[in-house]
């Protein structure tokens, strides 16, 4: 059986996969503003920053409660 992993454990890894989450997203949404933006039309670049300045919170969202469960839930 393995054994539980230490609040702190925990925490460094959301933390460091936060981080890596947050390089990668931000990559990832330039690529596409790169490809989509340049020849869109206003209403359309403030949709897709809206879009993708809320979206990069979901993930972050489902880690945190699991960084700062205690152990044995």
């Amino acid at each position: 059986m393995v054994p539980a992993m230490t609040p702190h454990t925990k925490k460094l890894i959301g933390t460091i996969l936060i981080l890596l989450w947050l390089v990668v997203y931000a990559l990832i949404v330039t690529g596409l503003a790169v490809r989509i933006l340049p020849h869109a039309s206003w209403y359309v670049s403030l949709l897709f920053y809206a879009v993708t300045g809320v979206c990069w919170i979901i993930p972050i969202g489902m880690a945190l409660p699991w960084m700062y469960r205690e152990p044995g839930r």
